[in-house]
């Protein structure tokens, strides 16, 4: 079943203006479904709110404390068809009556599939109130906790049946990974030893219990500043006196900590919170609550990449480990000095306390949180229900800041180029097509200086003989490891890149085309002696690209002799559960059919096509399994009559499946191929095994593989130009609705271009 026009997913639940953490929360929620999903799915809100000033963001609107709302709102949304599901934020308190029961009155009248998202669960709940949460819960679908150890509760302390329990984390913003000097330039802290404590101010969150332990930290580094940000909670002043930060106030100057003490009381917008905990050394998590089985402020704080000495709460015992800080008792100040006095006499700590807290927090994001909600919704809805993914916008920001003047560098730590890596011509030959791709489709001048560099540096690279070294280092200096490294992959990028620049010859400077086509012709000797499959194959397509813009007669007789050594081994190789050129599968596998494919176009050989058909066949029948798509795993990779080991799944073999489906697509019009397309791209947002997004949102980086149980963050030239290959290709396809079919350069076989795959396999057995 696919959504032809946008369903709507209703929020009952708090809402900005409304200034608490339940409203932020499905604020931040319905921006990530929005990000993500809007041209399909759409979010109206039902607003719990004592205002008289409607907000004009929301389309209902229930008065907490007035019984008779409940019931008259949920006539309302039954009779809008476009709501497929209400999802109910509930927290005890929200609602009124007694633990909130007028909510009843709502779900006895509403005639929608329910999903819950409780932000509080009470353990060892007496029999009143485990009878009212059974209740509830018997009108839902499904109920979503954010930690497995409220899931305990609901199914020991209240006997709800664990297969309805989704636990789904509470979501995180992605922030670009940054040291603490850095962000502490946009506050002009950079003198300071920064801690800090955000949230809605209240006598819960105990804030006395970090500014007694302040003194103790301050005899050990004396330049410590607290900041505490965050206005008071609206729910603690009474009669505009607001006790409780005059209480800290007064705390402050009785222990003389005037300097040691900055109150930032406002309600700080996102932007500048996130900033706020980027510049924090450390984080200090003081409640006292020890049931309280979610904190906001306490996942955002660990995405920011703060170490953090936490009170020992529900919430961050599970999820805090030695690894990323620090646990100490509930209002225990002397504890708490200890513990941070201890991470501030170790810097090395610090560090990689940051950044397994930053690391541990992306599986949170907002994006990779949505994923999740958004799977659950489905399974109330319809099982069967099809939600298409919106195409990130194709962002550029982390391939440029990967650029020097010399070329594009190598790797990168988390976002942050590593020049130490130096550069390869792999990455750059890459980058080189990316950036033709982007520049034909954008026709951004911009473009046309990194055209020009990562063209200088093949330049750079090309020797006396024609051929290419693949390493160069930081200094621009040759790397040893061009002495003993088999080079033959490398070039043949290199050709590959080269050809794509002369098939763009419409679209790019003369000056550009012709400096690509004097490296291209240079190297031509060498092309004649390569040996390996995958080499072999990237020449062949940088050879038919040239083809097609230079029309060059040798080209015909050079790829038929390359093409002969693939049909060589697809011959030694090849049985019929084994369709292929090696007794292997290991990585770019498609550019063997796909250069099998550009064979036959250019040849009109019948032979070069049934290979190119069987093989693609083959190792689609390996990457796309019960509907799903999966990468071939590059632990020991895939051995023929040996069981494949899963994960170690890598971007650039996604986008070479992407790649060679397009040409398979243009050149059949089977729409079979154009889906499998959709599919593949859909790796990257988040049709994995681990639901994750595989791409930097901020950035447009990619991240460098999908593990077992984790996402590699660093961002290589690799990954994130791979990504962007494919982005660039869906991009294309979304604008045009239909593509027509290649033509062979051979006439006297255009025939066959008409007949299906399958009706082209059966030709060729009958």
């Amino acid at each position: 079943m696919k959504i032809n026009t946008p369903s709507k997913i209703l929020f009952l639940s708090t809402f900005p203006p409304t200034q608490c953490g339940i409203a932020t929360y499905t604020k931040d929620t319905i921006t990530a479904i929005t990000d993500l999903f809007g041209k399909t799915l759409s979010c109206e809100i039902c607003d719990i709110s004592d205002k008289t000033t409607v907000n004009q963001n929301v389309q209902y609107s229930i008065h907490p404390k007035i019984k008779a709302d409940y019931s008259r709102v949920a006539g309302e949304i039954n009779c809008d068809n476009s709501i497929k599901l209400v999802h109910i934020q509930h927290e005890f308190g929200l609602f009124g009556g007694t633990f909130g029961n007028y909510l009843l009155d709502f779900l006895d009248v509403l005639k929608k599939p329910v999903t819950f998202t409780f932000h509080s669960i009470i353990p060892n709940p007496d029999k009143k109130l485990m009878a009212f949460v059974k209740l509830l819960i018997s009108y839902s679908n499904s109920v979503i906790v954010m930690t497995q150890q409220s899931k305990k509760i609901l199914i020991h302390d209240y006997s709800i049946d664990k297969n309805i329990i989704e636990c789904v984390p509470h979501g995180t913003h992605s922030v670009n990974y940054e040291k603490t000097s850095f962000a502490k330039r946009k506050f002009n802290l950079e003198h300071r030893t920064v801690l800090s404590t955000f949230g809605l101010l209240s006598s819960g969150k105990s804030i006395e219990t970090a500014i007694k332990a302040l003194p103790e930290i301050i005899k050990h580094t004396p330049n410590v500043l607290y900041l505490i940000l965050g206005k008071t909670h609206p729910n603690t002043i009474t009669n505009n006196k607001d006790d409780y930060r005059d209480y800290l106030d007064n705390l402050v100057k009785e222990l003389k900590l005037e300097n040691h003490v900055n109150f930032i009381n406002r309600y700080l917008e996102i932007d500048e919170l996130l900033n706020y905990l980027k510049a924090t050394d450390i984080y200090l998590f003081t409640s006292k609550d020890p049931n309280q089985a979610v904190s906001g402020t306490f996942a955002y704080a660990m995405s920011c990449a703060c170490p953090i000495v936490a009170t020992s709460i529900s919430h961050t015992n599970e999820v805090l480990t030695s690894k990323e800080g620090r646990l100490v008792a509930i209002e225990n100040s002397k504890e708490m000095a200890k513990e941070t006095i201890k991470l501030l006499s170790d810097g090395k700590l610090l560090e990689s306390m940051a950044l397994a807290a930053f690391e541990k927090t992306r599986a949170s994001s907002w994006e990779n949180v949505t994923l999740k909600q958004v799977n659950i919704y489905k399974k109330s809805i319809d099982k069967s229900l099809e939600i298409p993914y919106n195409y990130p916008p194709i962002k550029l920001d982390h391939l440029k800041n990967m650029t020097t003047g010399l070329g594009i560098i190598q790797f990168s730590k988390i976002s942050k180029p590593d020049i130490t890596s130096g550069y390869t011509l792999d990455d750059n030959a890459r980058a080189l097509i990316t950036m033709c791709m982007h520049y034909k489709c954008f026709k951004k001048s911009s473009d046309l200086l990194y055209i020009n560099t990562y063209l200088a540096f093949i330049e750079r690279c090309q020797t006396d003989s024609g051929a290419f070294i693949n390493y160069v280092d930081e200094h621009n200096n040759n790397h040893i490891k061009n002495d003993y490294v088999n080079l033959e992959d490398s070039n043949a990028r290199a050709i590959w890149a080269l050809g794509t620049v002369i098939s763009f010859k419409e679209h790019l400077p003369e000056t550009i085309v012709n400096k690509a086509a004097l490296c291209f012709l240079k190297s031509t000797e060498w092309i004649k002696n390569i040996l390996s499959p995958r080499a072999i194959a990237f020449t062949i397509k940088g050879l038919y690209l040239y083809y097609t813009a230079e029309q060059d007669k040798n080209v015909v007789l050079i790829i038929e002799n390359l093409s002969k050594n693939l049909i060589t081994n697809y011959d030694v190789n090849s049985i019929k559960s084994w369709n292929w050129f090696e007794n292997y599968l290991t990585y770019a596998n498609s550019i063997l059919p796909e250069a099998m494919l550009y064979s036959y176009l250019i040849t009109g050989k019948d032979s070069h096509k049934r290979i190119a058909l069987e093989s693609f066949d083959f190792l689609l029948s390996k990457m796309f399994v019960n509907g799903h798509f999966k990468v071939i795993s590059n632990k020991g990779w895939y051995q023929k009559d040996v069981i494949p080991n899963e994960y170690g799944e890598q971007p650039i073999d996604v986008s070479y499946t992407i790649q060679t489906l397009e040409l398979f697509y243009k050149t059949f019009e089977d729409s079979m191929y154009k889906t499998m397309m959709q599919k593949a791209f859909n790796w990257f947002l988040g049709e994995n095994h681990l639901n994750q997004i595989m791409y930097d949102p901020l950035t447009g980086g990619c991240y460098d593989g999908l593990e077992k149980v984790n996402v590699n963050l660093n961002q290589g030239a690799e990954s994130t130009i791979c990504y962007l290959m494919a982005c660039i290709i869906m991009e294309e396809h979304k604008a045009v609705s239909s593509r027509k079919v290649i033509h062979l350069i051979e006439p006297k076989v255009n025939t066959y271009l008409n007949l299906s795959k399958n009706q082209y396999l059966n030709k060729e057995c009958n």
